[in-house]
């Protein structure tokens, strides 16, 4: 049985792929393989949560409480030394991009990390006016399959001063929008006593009109 990458499982959810193509990947979901259809699932997932109301904010009882948790953890003072290992498992970036195939995914980025317990997914997207990003993503339990990563306090960063805080949902759904100074920092927390620190330099590269920032 002929399985699809994770990549070509991205351009089926976007609708980027030849009719051809899309009607194999349709006729494989249909016999079942487990693996291929939980990944188009979790890439469906963030192609619609991106597509929701993009000023969308959490609410403010729950900010209160994830900045109250935050301080009371000591999570910036302690996360030099007690950072969880992350790894890359996927970086749309890092793909081969043939010309014409993936025009719609100008201005986005989309990665999947794994970081125990969990596993992240993240899009960053080019606000279309100004100079802001938009970041969605999404934590999976993987020491519970089928486990969501609700009610997690997660922190973006711009390192220029801009913090959002904000809490994952019954999805294990996040998002927030910062500035694009070029810099950004994605924490919460992970096994034990440890964070989890994802760094992103240079989010979305360099767009063409957007002014390039940096230290």
């Amino acid at each position: 049985m002929k399985h699809f990458t994770t990549e070509e499982w991205i351009d089926f959810v976007n609708q980027v792929t030849s009719p051809k193509q899309q009607e194999a990947m349709k006729k494989h979901l249909g016999t079942g393989c487990k693996g291929c259809m939980e990944t188009v699932a979790l890439w469906q997932k963030l192609h619609s949560t991106a597509a929701m109301e993009a000023r969308y904010q959490p609410p403010v009882a729950q900010v209160r409480i994830a900045k109250a948790a935050f301080a009371a953890a000591g999570v910036g003072a302690e996360r030099n030394k007690k950072s969880s290992f992350v790894k890359l498992m996927f970086d749309s970036f890092l793909q081969p991009m043939p010309a014409g195939v993936r025009s719609s995914g100008l201005g986005t980025r989309q990665m999947l990390y794994r970081a125990d317990p969990y596993q992240i997914d993240i899009q960053i997207e080019a606000k279309p006016d100004g100079n802001g990003l938009m970041i969605t993503g999404q934590l999976l339990d993987i020491s519970s399959p089928g486990v969501v990563g609700r009610d997690v306090q997660v922190t973006l960063s711009n390192h220029r001063g801009h913090v959002i805080h904000a809490v994952t949902n019954q999805f294990g759904e996040f998002r927030g929008e910062v500035e694009n100074t070029g810099d950004l920092e994605l924490a919460f927390p992970g096994q034990g006593e440890k964070s989890i620190v994802i760094s992103l330099r240079n989010a979305l590269g360099n767009l063409p009109g957007k002014a390039k920032h940096g230290r």
